[in-house]
């Protein structure tokens, strides 16, 4: 069996910025939650899926905005995106998939708590991590646990990792707190940029474990002196961005694998959250219904 983890967020605001906007009945906005609607739905009907569970930013803020005061926010998001957080959640459960509501810990923590634990779980064959956000990258495992991109249809798997960053995905949040992200708000080292991270951590893969000085490093990078200083200068904020880059493992997830087996969408749920959307087209195209 494949397991099938979708990061919700994203899915939402993909659904957001590329689906026409609408209202629901009660006047409020539900163009981002058809767009969900609908995407998870082509999902539930593809080859293959069985098991299946998404997670959403209930909260978009979380524990690393108290270790970090740049670390992103709700802020700058649209008000009615937002909104439409628990309505998404509402349908995803009416659709009969696992929903996890991140509150402390981000969406992001939830789906990487997941492919840990079910990656060697009995009968499973590959976790697939719906999501082409970097950051899932660092639980990518050989081809047992991938990323999908469904927008553009890419699997990436360790290979393509290392191809598309320069190192291992272990490696992702070291590489991530010298380069920065800038949609998670931390801006990285100076001086640091893509290339020269990909060049010392394909070498080194840590950050402790680079040299403390550049004249002992046994890799070519151009820049060195200037890359060295600015490791020293700053190895407290690297530290630090890559505790907010690391992916928390301990989520608490009380489903079990066979809670994730898909059963099929709960009628009543589904008809009342796609009247209330406004939604015709998804009930009659339900591939299985829950059994009461």
């Amino acid at each position: 069996m494949r397991v099938h983890l979708v990061d919700g967020t994203y899915e939402l605001f993909r659904a957001h910025y590329g689906a026409p906007p609408a209202t629901a009945i009660d006047g409020t906005a539900a163009g981002a939650s058809r767009g969900l609607l609908r995407t998870l739905l082509a999902l539930l009907a593809s080859p293959g899926v069985t098991h299946v569970a998404c997670a959403f930013d209930h909260v978009i803020e979380s524990f690393r905005n108290g270790l970090y005061d740049g670390y992103k926010t709700s802020e700058g998001v649209p008000p009615e995106l937002l909104a439409q957080f628990p309505l998404a959640e509402r349908l995803t459960r009416a659709l009969g998939i696992v929903v996890w509501p991140m509150v402390d810990l981000e969406a992001d923590d939830a789906l990487a708590t997941a492919a840990k634990r079910w990656s060697g779980a009995d009968g499973v064959e590959q976790v697939v991590i719906c999501s082409p956000d970097k950051d899932l990258a660092q639980c990518v495992e050989g081809t047992r646990v991938v990323c999908l991109d469904r927008r553009q249809r890419k699997l990436l798997d360790e290979a393509g990792v290392r191809a598309k960053f320069g190192v291992a995905p272990t490696s992702l949040p070291d590489w991530l707190a010298l380069v920065g992200d800038g949609a998670d708000g931390y801006p990285g080292l100076p001086r640091w940029g893509a290339k020269s991270a990909s060049a010392v951590l394909g070498r080194y893969a840590r950050l402790e474990a680079i040299p403390e000085l550049e004249r002992e490093w046994d890799v070519s990078v151009r820049g060195a002196a200037a890359l060295g200083e600015s490791l020293r200068a700053h190895r407290e904020e690297a530290a630090l961005f890559r505790r907010l880059a690391t992916l928390r493992t301990d989520a608490d997830l009380p489903e079990s694998l066979d809670d994730m087996r898909w059963r099929g969408a709960r009628r009543g749920e589904l008809e009342d959250v796609c009247h209330l959307i406004g939604e015709a087209e998804v009930v009659p195209r339900m591939p299985a219904w829950r059994r009461a």
